[in-house]
């Protein structure tokens, strides 16, 4: 029997390996036939089946229905009412004809800057190319030119734009070649081609009387552009049809490259994949921007020793012309710095934006890293950017396949190689005597390299490294991205809508898009000195607001979606016409079933800061009324929240309750009033 129960205690031994075997077979099998599937079929099952569970960004709501029905939605999220009659409409209006098959010569451009610079020299090349007769070739992107080790799949204009869509859109504009014929191609290799470099808002007769007869006489002239614009932004009226020209250039000709787009579109479903609404908030705080305006007392630490050193840097060449030390204080009551993360996320609460709002934070890098946004984060639970909406092997999928330059792996220190005395300080003279001076701390690679190798002891910034200019190369995809997801937002606020030369920056450039699109999305245009006073004013009980406090920025923001337009029309279209596209761009669509409060008359053009408005043609009118019986009614009522003292209130737990009394029902209904009768009619 004790044999009989051995052998049966084996056979069950190894039919238990027998079947762990298989199961390892079996889960090897497995594991080769999900491998066997492409990361891009992965990616697309994950964005369909759950977009936002896949991310670092977990959204947290604290109503689940937010109806868009309810006043509190329309007042917060609705069309600006006095601009849905404003629509775009940039086809020629007087005759217009298709460009010369004999033209004057071929123009070649190479483009210095960022995002926002590239954009604008782009749409003016184009104006220049038809004022003067002449063949464009597609423009030359410096910043990825002069980028090392980048992906050959893309090359200068096609890193960023669609090259075959630019052409085609623009053929009845203007004649475009891909490259050089092949005799000027070697005439420009040995530098005899003609070369200029306009200055900022250049006139068109710099154009006429000087680079004309130099096309005409060497058949090709090249244009070196640096600023950002090379013609000047308000036209003479004869040349109006050139800034509709503008216009298809900057928001039809130049769409993404596909890769670009696709992202772009995929970010844009993920945020709305929860069914909200969301912000987008342009932070504008480049280290550019803050050396020139002298904000660098806005920060601390080392942040404030680089925005001095660029300041030091810009005023070696002229671009700054005032002193080096700068009351940033000062600066900030009058202005001229930027709104910080705080001072934005404290006006979207007080103006009735809920502490689960959705902001997306766009424009690239923030100076001072995630450390800036801190307090926006804890104001707002669902502040999000690129990063946390997409996959590393997205983003690197956009880049394309690079060269590995050598840095990006982390390389251990060198060994210290004891130095070995001089033979002569071994014999010569008699003992005791003075050593020689210790030898200078080694530096090792990895405490050298970045800003905190050098701002400590040096004056002058090195010199950008590979990785540096590789990474300005990639900031161009990443302000496409944020540039598209700006454009569609339900609402925008910038931080700031200048650049580090005092020219109109990316924010100004999205908010000129979405005027021109969907000019009745809500764009906030703060004033930042009527800010900066406010905050002032209750800088010692911030969290915890009065009523007529509150009221005053709703006041503020409210106004600035239409008073924002008057200063864009009279500062900021002098020196960006991208930036304000209309009137020239736009036209006015009165349809029989739109509401009388909603018309847009003349009068109220000229005085929202639009202007007179051309009338748009007949085909564009829509067989039904844009309004709703819903939106009819608006004025009928609105909701808002019971305002309490602390403003700031978040759901109970690891938030902070509201605490304060209630306001009284006269100063509720008069709350309800006065939103009823402001910008939003």
């Amino acid at each position: 029997m004790k044999g009989k129960g051995e052998m049966v205690s084996k056979s069950r031994m190894k039919w238990v390996g027998l079947l762990g075997i298989v199961l390892s077979t079996f889960s090897l099998f497995t594991h080769f036939f999900l491998a066997g599937f492409t990361q891009d079929a992965i990616s697309e099952y994950q964005s369909s089946a759950a977009a936002v569970t896949i991310f670092s960004w977990r959204p947290v709501f604290e109503h689940p229905d937010f109806s868009p029905a309810s006043p509190l939605f329309r007042r917060l999220w609705g069309p600006v009412r006095r601009l849905e009659t404003l629509h775009p409409y940039a086809n020629p209006r007087q005759h217009y004809p298709d460009p010369s098959s004999q033209s004057n010569g071929f123009i070649f451009v190479r483009i210095q800057g960022g995002f926002h610079e590239i954009r604008n020299s782009i749409c003016d090349v184009v104006v220049i190319a038809r004022l003067l007769n002449a063949t464009l070739v597609i423009p030359e992107i410096q910043s990825t030119t002069s980028s090392k080790g980048i992906s050959s799949q893309f090359k200068s204009f096609s890193y960023l734009y669609n090259e075959d869509h630019f052409i085609a859109a623009l053929t009845r504009d203007v004649n475009i070649v891909k490259t050089l014929p092949r005799n000027l191609k070697g005439a420009r290799r040995k530098k005899e081609i003609p070369h200029f470099k306009p200055s900022y808002l250049a006139s068109p007769y710099f154009y006429r009387h000087h680079v004309l007869p130099v096309l005409k006489k060497h058949s090709v002239v090249e244009l070196v552009i640096s600023d950002g614009g090379c013609l000047q932004a308000v036209l003479p009226p004869d040349l109006e049809e050139y800034q509709r020209l503008r216009c298809r250039v900057a928001f039809h000709a130049l769409q993404f490259r596909v890769e670009v787009q696709d992202l772009a579109t995929k970010i844009l479903h993920r945020l709305r994949a929860p069914g909200r609404p969301f912000v987008a908030y342009y932070p504008g705080m480049t280290r550019e921007a803050l050396a020139y305006y002298g904000c660098a007392e806005l920060f601390q630490d080392v942040h404030n020793e680089l925005i001095q050193h660029k300041r030091v840097w810009m005023r070696r060449r002229g671009i700054v012309k005032e002193k080096l030390s700068m009351n940033s204080e000062g600066q900030r009551l009058n202005g001229s710095c930027p709104l910080m993360p705080e001072e934005v996320g404290i006006l979207l609460r007080a103006h009735g934006y809920s502490w689960d709002t959705i902001i997306y934070v766009s424009g690239g890098e923030v100076f001072g890293g995630q450390r800036t946004l801190i307090p926006l984060h804890a104001i707002f639970e669902n502040v999000v950017d690129r990063t946390s909406l997409s996959t590393p092997w997205e983003l690197s999928r956009l880049y394309g396949r690079e060269i590995n330059v050598g840095g990006n792996y982390p390389r251990s220190p060198p060994s210290v190689l004891k130095e070995s005395k001089p033979d002569m300080w071994k014999s010569d003279g008699p003992r005791p005597r003075l050593l020689p001076p210790p030898p200078a701390r080694l530096k090792y690679p990895h405490n050298i390299e970045g800003w905190w190798g050098w701002v400590a002891e040096s004056d002058i910034e090195p010199e950008s490294t590979v990785m540096e200019l590789r990474t300005n190369a990639h900031k161009l995809l990443w302000e496409a991205i944020d540039y598209f997801i700006s454009v569609e937002a339900d609402v925008f606020i910038p931080g700031f809508d200048r650049d580090g030369k005092g020219h109109p920056n990316f924010a100004s450039l999205v908010m000129g898009h979405r005027l021109y699109q969907s000019a009745s999305l809500k764009t906030y245009r703060p004033d930042r000195r009527e800010v900066a006073t406010l905050l002032s004013e209750t800088r010692e009980q911030l969290y915890h607001a009065n009523y007529t406090w509150l009221r005053s920025i709703r006041q503020h923001l409210r106004k600035s979606l239409l008073d924002g337009l008057i200063e864009a029309s009279t500062v900021v279209k002098s020196i960006s016409f991208l930036s304000h596209p209309v009137p020239e761009c736009s036209c006015s669509r009165q349809d029989s079933e739109h509401a009388p409060s909603s018309r847009l008359t003349h009068s109220q053009a000229q005085a929202g800061g639009v202007g007179v408005v051309h009338h748009c043609p007949d085909w564009m009118r829509s067989e039904s009324g844009l309004r709703s019986k819903d939106k009819q009614t608006e004025e009928d009522g609105d909701e808002d929240e019971p305002t309490s003292e602390s403003f700031l209130g978040y759901r109970s737990g690891n938030r902070v309750e509201r605490n304060g009394e209630m306001m009284s029902k006269e100063a509720i209904l008069l709350n309800d009033q006065e939103e009823l009768d402001g910008g939003e009619r």
